[in-house]
């Protein structure tokens, strides 16, 4: 049994406040047992400003984020799932890129967010993440971590099924889906699609997700959720406040699952 501890935030546009905000929830999430910490989709900034923005973003090795939970994860001993933070990729172009930290402060994965949220909602929101982000093209997965072979996702990909197949085909015991969804989609689909990912990879979702009234303007839906590999809900952190959850991550009831419904294992190739 593994506990983990699931950041749920309202990240502002200061990316040192975010830091700051990140530090404190590794040192509770220690205090209260656990082994990891997940957080949300753009930890160390939530800013829609994009010129605005494009004067905190900087290189991964110059984040002043990265760097406190690196010093967060030496301090307290735990792997921090930085859900992602905005770097400066290549071209000028920036990426949307999550980081898994070892207790030692090392980084052993990245992934960049594949999948770019384009869309028009009818709410009126509009969103372009591929005018500024580069996306990225590998699947990624860290073998050896608190809660298994842990796969990398970031929000927008939840809606992919290949992703999702591929990270069911490399056995992964855990996919991180941090987020920062917006409400219309987030009240649609978020629950829903949370607990068919889970189903379908017979794996652990463990979904940080940014919450309320940010600085920038925008809403987010929160909710972060833990969600076992039957597709029932463990963790459900609610649509209102920020603060630190804590889930138990049974390896046993993995290897139930996947006795029962063996799908992984009945899995056949479709041609096109």
């Amino acid at each position: 049994m593994t506990r983990i501890a699931v950041l749920q935030m309202t990240a502002g546009i200061q990316p040192g406040a975010n830091a700051a905000t990140l530090y404190e929830a590794a040192v509770q999430g220690a205090r209260g047992g656990a082994e990891m910490l997940f957080t949300p989709e753009m930890t160390g900034m939530l800013d829609r400003d994009r010129s605005r923005a494009a004067n905190e973003i900087v290189a991964e090795e110059d984040n002043p984020v990265l760097a406190s939970a690196q010093a967060a994860a030496i301090e307290t001993g735990l792997w921090i799932g930085l859900g992602s933070l905005a770097v400066q990729g290549v071209g000028g172009r920036w990426a949307n890129r999550s980081l898994l930290v070892a207790p030692d402060g090392s980084i052993a994965a990245r992934y960049d967010k594949i999948h770019m949220f384009d869309v028009d909602l009818a709410s009126g929101e509009s969103w372009r993440e591929s005018n500024a982000f580069e996306p990225g093209s590998e699947v990624v997965t860290a073998d050896d971590t608190p809660v298994g072979r842990l796969g990398l996702t970031v929000c927008y990909d939840l809606r992919f099924p290949a992703l999702f197949e591929a990270l069911g085909q490399r056995r992964c015991d855990a996919i991180a889906i941090p987020a920062a969804f917006t409400v219309p989609t987030g009240e649609a689909h978020w629950h829903l699609l949370q607990r068919a990912r889970a189903v379908e990879a017979s794996a652990w979702v463990i979904a940080a997700a940014q919450v309320g009234e940010h600085e920038d303007g925008r809403r987010t839906y929160g909710h972060s959720l833990v969600v076992d590999p039957w597709g029932e809900v463990v963790l459900d952190m609610g649509g209102e406040d920020a603060g630190v959850g804590f889930a138990d991550i049974d390896p046993a009831r993995t290897a139930d699952v996947r006795a029962q419904l063996p799908s992984l294992a009945n899995r056949r190739s479709i041609a096109n």
